[in-house]
C-alpha cells in the first residue's frame, strides 16, 4: 500500500503530543480545573493544553537528536501508558524517588500492582499507537537535516510555549509559584525527567568515593554475670500512626499491645521518606533527614556498622524486598521464601522470622540486636498481608486493583493489616520477657513511612516529601521496656509526644547499647532515657 502524502516526523510529533495530552494527563487537568474553573478561566486552560503539548514536542525534538524519533516518540507513548496509570488510580507522582522505589522493589511487590487495567491502558494508550508509529510512513531526510529539522521544531515549539505564558502571565505567574506540586502530574514529561535525573546521580565521578567509618568507641561488659543487651528492633512497612488504638484510633487495632505495661507509643514522629528506598536507609544513618544522601549513605558506616564494629551481635531478618543496602555487612537472613521462613501460605508470614531466633540467642554471648523487617502493611494488596483469621473488619476489598473496592473496604482490609502487626508484636514481646532474666531486655518498633487511603483521591505512598500527606510521613513507633532494662520507662514515657524523626532510629540504638563515635556530637533525639550512671557503675567499662 502506498501513500500519496507521507506524513514530516514533526506531523507525527504534534500529533503525538496531542494524544498523550488528552489521554495521559486525566489527573493533571482534573487538578487544574479545580484551581481554575472552566467557566471562567477558558482561555487560560486552553492555553495551557497548547503549552502542554508544546513542551512534549519539544522533549520529544530534543530526545530525538540522540535517540531515533520512532524510538523516542514508543517511549512517550509506553511511559505515559503506565505512568498516567498509577497517577490516575492512586494519585502517585512518578518523581525521582518513586522511580528509585520501583527499581529496589522486587517482583513479588511488583506482582501486586499488577492488573487487567493496567494491562489494557498499556494495550490501548501503549503498545497499539506505538505500532501505528513505527506503521505509519514518513518522508525520510538525510541525517544533519534531520537534526536541523528537529531543531526548528523544537524552536517553534518554545515559541508556543512562550506566546502561552505571555498572554496569560499573571495566572501563570501564580500558577508556577504557588502549584509546583500539579506541575508534577504532567506526564510523561516528568516521569522521564525524574528518570533522567536519577541516571546522572550514578554518572561515575572524577575519584572514587573512599568508604567512610565513623569510629566507634563501645562499653563492655565488667564481669560474666552482668546482664548483655537484647533488642529487638522491627522495621514496619506502611503502617500509619492513626491506625493505631494505641494512638487513639476509633477501632481497636492494637489490643495486645494496648496491655502491655511499660510499653510507649510515640505520637508525633515523622518518617524520613515516603517510600521504603529512602526511609530505611536514612533511620540507620548518623546523616539528619535533612542531610541525606542516598548515594552517600551506602558508601558509609550505618548504625548497624558502628554496633557490630562495637562488639554487639547484629542479625537483620528480612521479609521485605531486602535491607536496602542497611545490612551488606552483617548477617542477613532472607524470610521471603519456605527455606528459612516455616510460615507460608499465599506468602509468608513476618511471624515466621520469629522461628529459630531463640536458638540464635542462646548461642551468643554479650549483647544482642536483631532487625526484624516486615512485610507488614504492603499495598495495594492488603488482603495478601494476613491470615485469614486476622479479617476481623469487613468487608474487606480482596483485590490489588483499589478501583474494585469502595473506599470503606480498603480501609477495612489496611486495618486488617495492623491488626495482625499487632499480633506479631505481642509475640516479638513474649521473646523478649522469656529472655528477660538474663538480658536487659527491649523492642522498639518503627514504621518506615505511611499510606494514603484515599485522602483527597491519593492512595498508597511514595509522594514527594514536601507536599507529602500527613498520612505518608506520621508513622507509628513503639517502646517496650523489659523489667530487667538499664532503660528509665519513666522518664521515657515523658518523650512519647515530644516532635521527633527516624533520626532518632540511630541516637536511641547507639545510645542504648553505650556506643559513641567520634564524628557525631552526642543528640537530644533519642527515644528513650537510661537510668542514671550511678545506679550501673559496675556495669560497664569503657572498651
Amino acid at each position: 500500500m502506498s501513500f500519496a502524502y507521507r506524513l514530516r516526523p514533526y506531523q507525527i510529533f504534534i500529533l503525538t503530543a496531542v494524544f498523550l495530552t488528552v489521554t495521559a494527563n486525566l489527573t493533571f487537568f482534573s487538578a487544574v480545573l479545580e484551581l481554575y474553573p472552566l467557566t471562567s478561566n477558558s482561555g487560560f486552560l486552553i492555553s495551557m493544553a497548547i503549552l502542554v503539548v508544546s513542551c512534549l514536542v519539544l522533549l520529544m525534538a530534543i530526545i530525538s537528536m540522540i535517540l531515533p524519533w520512532r524510538i523516542t516518540l514508543s517511549l512517550f507513548l509506553l511511559i505515559a501508558a503506565a505512568s498516567s496509570y498509577f497517577s490516575d488510580q492512586f494519585g502517585t507522582v512518578i518523581d525521582i524517588e518513586m522511580i528509585r522505589n520501583i527499581f529496589e522493589t522486587d517482583a513479588a511487590e511488583s506482582a501486586d500492582l499488577l492488573s487487567v487495567n493496567l494491562a489494557l491502558r498499556m494495550f490501548l494508550l501503549g503498545l497499539l499507537p506505538t505500532a501505528l508509529i513505527w506503521w505509519l510512513p514518513s518522508r525520510r531526510k538525510p541525517l544533519i537535516q534531520s537534526r536541523l529539522a528537529h531543531v526548528f521544531t523544537g524552536l517553534v515549539a518554545i515559541g508556543l510555549m512562550a506566546a502561552c505564558v505571555f498572554s496569560f502571565s499573571s495566572q501563570y505567574a501564580s500558577f508556577f509559584r504557588e502549584h509546583k506540586t500539579v506541575r508534577y502530574y504532567i506526564s510523561p514529561a516528568y516521569p522521564i525527567y525524574s528518570a533522567l535525573q536519577l541516571a546522572a546521580s550514578f554518572a561515575p565521578t572524577s575519584a572514587p568515593r573512599q568508604f567512610v567509618e565513623l569510629n566507634a568507641v563501645a562499653n563492655i561488659l565488667e564481669t560474666p554475670a552482668a546482664h548483655a543487651e537484647l533488642v529487638i528492633l522491627v522495621v514496619g512497612e506502611t503502617a500509619r500512626a492513626d491506625h493505631f488504638s494505641l494512638n487513639g484510633y476509633g477501632r481497636d487495632t492494637s489490643p495486645h499491645l494496648a496491655a502491655e505495661p511499660n510499653l510507649i507509643s510515640y505520637s508525633n514522629i515523622h518518617s524520613c521518606g515516603t517510600s521504603t528506598a529512602i526511609s530505611v536507609p536514612c533511620m540507620f544513618s548518623y546523616s539528619a533527614h535533612d542531610g541525606f544522601d542516598v548515594k552517600s549513605a551506602r558508601n558509609t558506616e550505618n548504625g548497624l556498622d558502628l554496633l557490630q564494629a562495637a562488639g554487639v551481635n547484629v542479625l537483620w531478618r528480612d521479609n521485605n524486598s531486602d535491607s536496602k543496602g542497611v545490612a551488606n555487612r552483617v548477617p542477613f537472613e532472607n524470610f521471603r521464601c519456605s527455606d528459612l521462613n516455616p510460615v507460608c501460605d499465599e506468602e509468608c508470614r513476618d511471624i515466621g522470622m520469629l522461628s529459630g531466633l531463640q536458638t540464635y540467642i542462646d548461642s551468643k554471648s554479650g549483647d544482642i540486636l536483631v532487625v526484624l523487617h516486615q512485610m507488614g502493611s504492603h499495598g495495594p494488596a492488603y488482603h495478601r498481608r494476613y491470615p485469614k483469621e486476622f479479617e476481623k473488619f469487613t468487608p474487606a476489598c480482596q483485590s490489588g486493583e483499589l478501583a474494585d473496592c469502595t473506599r470503606q473496604e480498603i480501609i477495612n482490609a489496611y486495618d486488617n493489616t495492623i491488626l495482625y502487626t499487632d499480633h506479631f508484636l505481642s509475640k516479638v514481646i513474649g521473646l523478649l520477657k522469656a529472655n528477660s532474666p538474663k538480658y536487659e531486655t527491649a523492642m522498639f518498633y518503627v514504621s518506615d513511612h505511611g499510606e494514603s487511603l484515599g485522602e483527597s483521591g491519593i492512595y498508597l505512598h511514595g509522594m514527594p516529601y514536601s507536599f507529602a500527606p500527613e498520612a505518608q510521613t506520621h508513622v507509628p513507633v513503639i517502646a517496650w521496656i523489659g523489667e530487667s532494662s538499664d532503660i528509665d520507662f519513666a522518664q521515657s514515657l515523658a518523650l512519647k509526644d515530644q516532635v521527633n524523626s527516624h533520626d532518632a532510629v540511630f541516637d536511641t540504638l547507639l545510645a542504648v547499647f553505650e556506643v559513641t563515635t567520634e564524628l557525631l556530637p552526642a543528640s537530644d533525639k533519642k527515644l528513650v532515657a537510661l537510668k542514671d550512671e550511678d545506679d550501673n557503675e559496675d556495669h560497664n567499662v569503657t572498651r
